[in-house]
């Protein structure tokens, strides 16, 4: 049914799409490799899937295809030990609803924009979000507003294809994360085609997460991919192009990245020194890990650290 969100993401479904897709959703922008797997529970498969591996196209698809899970279809002895070991949680998307209205209640100046909580559900609003028409409040400035979510897990925050605690599917309509609400802002404010994917685009370009884990991290990068397949479909009835994909794939490789949030670099590497170290036994400069990433409105790729430090 076009719309409605399944939690199933098939790495063979994305290859179908083309293996570049599948090798960009891959892509770790800062160390110039795929991402790590960057956790213990794959090792019983072999020495290539150990915690400091990157993880391979072949590595998840053909006979690997289902290897990497939604937590909710995690067996529960996996479950707890992630909590315990990783503090790994999940919150259930009621509650990233009422939190996310919270984040709307101050750029709006008003409860229940986007819905009305009720219980650990919601109700979303009928009628199309209204915006004030002077600067920094419009509708396109709503779009553009930077957004990030820490250790995100499989991103439930930022997009809501379906309840991260039970696995039920949402439909479009109801979706409440913060991509969501700017893909509906985009849906009500756009007449043609060529204004949605440009607008689309800026939508997933002011969007940000990190995460410590690379199956976790696959599984936000997917899903953010899948957000943007269920939305064309929802607006116009058709799959988006290879083109379109891709341009999202890239943006997402970029904006959702791997990382140490304790040390702002890519897993398992030692903290850089305020120095680029050389070595007079070695012609190669050894490249800070601090991790990047990319400002689209400026075009320039900056570290995360540097962000911070500016704060």
């Amino acid at each position: 049914m076009c719309g409605v969100s399944s939690i199933d993401i098939s790495e063979n479904e994305i290859l179908y799409f083309g293996e570049d897709i599948l090798n960009i959703l891959l892509a770790d922008r800062t160390a110039n490799r795929n991402i790590l797997w960057a956790t213990s529970d794959y090792e019983i498969y072999g020495k290539k899937f150990n915690a400091q591996s990157p993880i391979e196209v072949e590595s998840i698809t053909g006979k690997y295809k289902n290897i990497i899970q939604p937590r909710v279809y995690k067996e529960k002895v996996n479950q707890t030990t992630r909590t315990k070991d990783k503090a790994e949680v999940f919150t259930p998307s009621w509650m990233c609803n009422v939190q996310n209205n919270l984040v709307d209640k101050s750029w709006f100046g008003r409860d229940n924009v986007f819905n009305m909580p009720k219980g650990q559900e919601w109700i979303s609003t009928k009628n199309s979000i209204e915006f004030e028409n002077k600067p920094n409040k419009r509708w396109q400035d709503y779009v553009d507003i930077l957004r990030l979510e820490i250790t995100c897990g499989e991103a439930p925050y930022l997009v809501s294809r379906y309840d991260s605690v039970t696995g039920s599917p949402i439909d479009v309509p109801e979706r409440i994360g913060l991509l969501d609400r700017k893909l509906r802002v985009v849906n009500e404010n756009t007449t043609t085609e060529k204004d949605w994917i440009k607008w689309a685009i800026r939508a997933y370009q002011s969007i940000y997460g990190f995460e410590f884990q690379g199956d976790n991290l696959l599984l936000a990068r997917e899903n953010l991919l899948y957000t943007f397949i269920d939305y064309v479909n929802y607006k116009f009835n058709r799959n988006p192009t290879h083109t379109e994909i891709k341009k999202i794939a890239d943006i997402i490789s970029w904006n959702i990245w791997q990382m140490d949030g304790k040390k702002l670099t890519v897993p398992f590497e030692p903290t850089p020194t305020q120095y680029t170290q050389l070595s007079i036994f070695d012609n190669d400069v050894k490249e800070e890990r601090y991790c990047k990433i990319k400002d689209w409105r400026s075009k320039k790729v900056l570290t995360y650290v540097s962000l911070i430090n500016a704060e």
